[in-house]
């Protein structure tokens, strides 16, 4: 049968017939369409970066500005996953089926964490449409069933719509030594921090890579990139040349910072003149989560002072490190005479965060784990912060100063979780330069307006499904003029219990903090700001304007039956994980790993938190001088590793990366089959529900070393470092043997881990680190 459109005639013989290669050809974009490069950084807030009124230098940022328009009324879901599904599909963020980042998701249609089929992806009309698609840094949008090498691929990039992926499959990673995914497969990293990794430099690399190859071959072909850096995620990971840039630019505190960038915000037009700053802790007490709190600068001590300003320098550091290597990409687009007609946006995908609490730490892992940082240990790491060493995070006083004038910040449904910095560039089709622009937008109208500026509509059916509708509108009416009333009419809040209304210039907001347990949902109260003259949503209406409360509430609520909102969920952690999902696999007792595989993550691995445990290898020496990593499973914050060394058998655990490590080693050992053996067994819970109990190191039937041992009651990390046999595949878990770590002089034939039914589960602390991995 002829492929339909086919115009040609077939006869017998080909000498007698007519092709006919229009069916056949590729697509072709429109005459002079625009390349589109999205730049998507993590957890920043409005008062952050120079170009906006901050203090963190960003010159690609600024040059951009300088040359395009700074939108100062953008506003994005609150949350990682969510404000990322929208950029993916154009529609709201539970239409998406992300009502919460992809760990937390339940089972209805608005938050099962799963983008429908109705909802088709942007890359994949562009690509249909004549572009090229690429995806460089940040995946959080893969289910988290699929997050592992032997799960199906229909949810990662290549299916929905992308030609290329480089990246990592989930919410942060270690910046030094990431866990790295390239098209459909996950892979080790090139190289080594002490060869200069950095994976903010390795996306750009990639980056670059992916444009030069598209230019090389298809120099008239426009193309779509989202360049997604781990910035200004934690890890707050940075040389410390650039974060000594920042040398005491931070001391005079984040209470001061707030006076001056409010100060700044209003010079430079960001926001207008009388505009309010609100309260450091505006939430009335048993309304929001304790760990949101923000302790005043003149309640701290010297050395606290020196602590958090110091992490305020890395976070700084990280940030315009990373806009440097962005601004590489921008000055390739330029040498190669694509800048001009390239629309770049440059935004963030949510406000401040924080999730480094009250007191900041330099191993957040701690926090997920229960155990209290202690500040010596943390000022012993004043001259490391952003090293490898470190895995830090400021404390929530920065995250309200970068969220200036705003409440509140990330998760929240104020601004201060959902007003982000955006710059749009695009010289061939914005004549304005350097100026500001006012009218309120949201994450909903980038998908219109990218499709706007590149001469495509949204087809009604994709990929053979009916499409939803776009709820955004195109912003292009707005490159034109700074004084055109904004065409958005209305937009919805709701963010892990929170919620909002903005329509016509007004804004509902409930008193209800995220993930606070509170319930009661219809005895909520709300609050009413006429954003239009109020930014800061800093004086409450609602008294004065009953009608236009009772008027908003009535919206939301038609809102959210609209997008399928309902049910809220502002439950525990320990009650948000505890839910059934899906598991592709049943959990069992027993799991048998081998080596030459790619590393397991955490969530689908051997779960011996909390619990007795045995692993069982068996091994060959055939060299004397054998050496290396025979399993190993987490990173130098926090793991367990079974190697050899100076011809002696070594099992370690390392407790959240305080030192000493904890060490069994045997005597030395002939070449010959061995099997080698760790035996846990759980005996008590100690002061912070840590695991305590006793350990013995096996070489075949004799036990060879013993004693007392902890472990961790919740993952070893949050993101990457799974477990490996015959290395450990990126951050070592010991610094008793180097990397690379891989076993040579024998072989390993299996390693079998056997866990325990005597687990204890604190769901709230697993269910914290889950929550926080966006």
């Amino acid at each position: 049968m002829a492929q339909p459109g086919f115009n040609g005639v077939i006869k017998l013989d080909v000498r007698d017939s007519v092709p006919d290669w229009t069916p056949y050809e590729p697509p072709r974009a429109p005459d002079g369409a625009p390349n589109v490069l999205i730049v998507l950084f993590d957890d920043t807030g409005l008062a952050a970066w120079e170009p906006f009124g901050g203090r963190i230098a960003m010159p690609t940022l600024q040059r951009l500005a300088d040359n395009g328009l700074r939108y100062t009324q953008w506003h994005t879901t609150a949350l990682c996953s969510p404000t990322r599904s929208v950029f993916l599909t154009g529609r709201n963020h539970h239409q998406n089926g992300m009502a919460c980042i992809t760990e937390g998701s339940i089972g209805f249609p608005g938050g099962n964490g799963h983008i429908p089929d109705e909802c088709g992806t942007m890359a994949e009309v562009l690509r249909r449409n004549g572009w090229n698609t690429f995806w460089v840094g940040k995946n959080h949008s893969v289910p988290v069933e699929e997050a592992n090498p032997g799960a199906s691929r229909t949810n990662w990039p290549l299916m929905k719509g992308w030609d290329r992926f480089y990246g990592f499959v989930g919410g942060e990673t270690n910046q030094w030594y990431p866990s790295l995914a390239e098209d459909n497969h996950f892979i080790d990293q090139p190289y080594s921090p002490q060869d200069g990794y950095h994976v903010s430099k390795d996306l750009a690399d990639r980056a670059i890579q992916m444009l030069r190859d598209s230019r090389a071959c298809a120099p008239g072909k426009p193309w779509l990139m989202w360049f997604c850096p781990g910035a200004n995620h934690a890890p707050h990971h940075v040389a410390t040349e650039w974060a000594d840039k920042y040398r005491g630019v931070f001391d005079d505190g984040y209470e001061s910072y707030r006076d001056w960038a409010l100060r700044r915000m209003t010079e430079l037009g960001v926001l207008p003149p009388g505009t309010a700053l609100t309260g450091l802790n505006p939430m009335p007490e048993g309304t929001f989560d304790p760990n949101d709190t923000v302790r005043s600068w003149d309640s701290l001590s010297e050395d606290e002072k020196r602590l958090f300003a110091r992490m305020a320098e890395v976070y700084a550091g990280f940030s315009e490190y990373t806009d440097h290597q962005i601004g590489r990409i921008v000055e390739f687009l330029e040498q190669t005479d694509q800048l001009d007609n390239t629309l770049i946006l440059y935004c963030a995908d949510n406000g401040a965060s924080a999730e480094g609490g009250p007191n900041g730490s330099v191993n957040e892992n701690k926090f997920f784990n229960g155990w209290p940082d202690d500040m010596a240990e943390n000022l012993a790491h004043l001259a490391d912060l952003g090293s490898p060493d470190t895995y830090n995070h400021y404390p929530t006083g920065w995250t309200a100063a970068f969220s200036t004038p705003f409440k509140m910040f990330k998760r929240y449904s104020y601004a201060g979780g959902t007003a982000d910095p955006l710059v749009i560039f695009w010289p061939k089709g914005i004549e304005a330069r350097g100026e500001l622009r006012h009218q309120y937008h949201h994450a909903t109208d980038i998908v219109p307006t990218i499709l706007d500026c590149c001469g495509v509509t949204f087809p009604d059916t994709l990929n053979g499904a009916a499409q939803v509708p776009l709820p955004g509108v195109s912003m292009r009416y707005s490159f034109a003029s700074a004084d055109a009333p904004t065409t958005k009419r209305r937009q919805y809040y709701a963010m892990l219990g929170t919620r909002g209304i903005w329509a016509d210039g007004w804004k509902a907001v409930t008193v209800h903090g995220p993930t606070s347990g509170l319930g009661h949902f219809d005895d909520d109260r709300w609050e009413l700001y006429h954003v239009d003259d109020d930014r800061a949503e800093a004086v409450d209406v609602a008294g004065q304007h009953p009608e236009k409360l009772a008027e908003l509430r009535e919206l939301w609520l038609s809102e959210a039956e609209k997008y399928q909102v309902l049910p809220l969920d502002d439950r525990l952690p320990p009650e948000i994980l505890s839910d059934a999902r899906p598991q592709p696999i049943p959990a069992t007792d027993t799991y048998v790993y081998y080596p030459g595989a790619a590393e397991v993550p955490e969530a689908i691995a051997a779960n011996i938190r909390g619990r007795s445990y045995r692993l069982l290898a068996n091994v060959e020496i055939t060299d004397p001088d054998a050496a290396g990593v025979i399993f190993a499973h987490g990173s130098r914050f926090g793991g367990h590793a079974l190697f050899l060394r100076d011809r002696k058998v070594h099992y370690v655990y390392n407790f959240l990366g305080i030192p000493p490590e904890q060490q069994f080693v045997s005597g030395p050992l002939e070449p010959g089959r061995y099997v080698l053996g760790v035996e846990f067994t759980k005996e008590s819970v100690g002061e912070h529900k840590e695991t305590l109990g006793h350990t013995k190191l096996w070489v075949d039937d004799a036990v060879v070393a013993q004693g007392p041992m902890r472990t961790q009651i919740a993952y070893f990390s949050l993101c990457g470092d799974g477990l490996c046999v015959g290395r450990d595949s990126s951050d070592p878990v010991s610094a008793a043997y180097p990397q690379p770590s891989e076993f040579h002089g024998g072989t390993i034939s299996q390693v079998e881990v056997f866990v325990g039914q005597d687990q204890y589960l604190d769901l709230e602390r697993e269910a914290s680190a889950a929550l926080a991995r966006d």
